[in-house]
């Protein structure tokens, strides 16, 4: 009998904690980024014409925002968000200039739950339709030139002004549903399994006891 009770509680240990595993595996898989374009750290040739972060899951296309800021601070963000399936992009405004740049993102994932990150990346020339150096102009188109760049860049919403992301249609990515739980299936085996060796080797062991009593029972005359 010791030995029954020994196996049932193996047996019923195995089988909540496959439980417990079952329910906390699909809730630790959370989203998350899984690359950017450009990489972090990467150095293109110039500033491109937009940026973007792939995730493992497709995000939500509420409350998506994108910052892209070069070294001087100046935003180069401009329009709505895309989301198409796990992949979130920005446009930039063009003519940015060459230098370092800032991406910060933030979007909702597809369980609702807010998830943000930045990287950056260097360009080595300024793209296509850049504005002159200030000292190449003259004093007062540098002025002028300056305060219609702050008016366009005040005019781009930054990380402080949510913006609805706009969703285009497109394929479901291939792992945007959960997983199944497969531990759960195992784990539930073997405790079956097990509970049906212990009630096969009770009802053995109760079938012997029997018949030892049917052997050692006296015969009457």
């Amino acid at each position: 009998m010791r030995s029954i009770r020994h196996l049932l509680s193996l047996a019923l240990g195995i089988f909540f904690a496959a439980a417990i595993l079952g329910v906390a595996g699909p809730a630790s898989a959370h989203d998350a980024a899984e690359s950017s374009t450009p990489a972090q750290g990467a150095t293109v040739a110039a500033p491109p014409e937009k940026v973007s972060v792939t995730f493992n899951r497709n995000p939500l296309a509420i409350g998506s925002q994108f910052s892209v800021k070069d070294s001087t601070g100046t935003e180069w963000a401009e329009g709505a968000v895309e989301i198409v399936d796990n992949v979130v992009s920005q446009k930039l405004r063009g003519g940015a200039p060459a230098g370092a740049y800032t991406v910060t993102w933030r979007v909702v994932s597809s369980d609702s739950h807010p998830i943000e990150g930045t990287f950056g990346f260097t360009a080595t020339a300024a793209a296509a339709g850049a504005a002159p150096s200030a000292s190449a102009t003259t004093g007062s188109t540098a002025a002028g030139s300056g305060a219609a760049g702050a008016t366009t860049a005040a005019a781009v919403p930054g990380m402080g002004t949510p913006q609805p992301g706009v969703t285009s249609p497109g394929e479901p990515a291939a792992d945007a549903s959960e997983p199944f739980p497969w531990s759960l299936v195992v784990f539930a085996a073997v405790a079956i399994g097990l509970l049906v060796a212990i009630a096969v080797t009770a009802r053995r062991r109760l079938m012997g006891g029997r018949e030892e009593e049917d052997v050692e029972e006296p015969t009457l005359r």
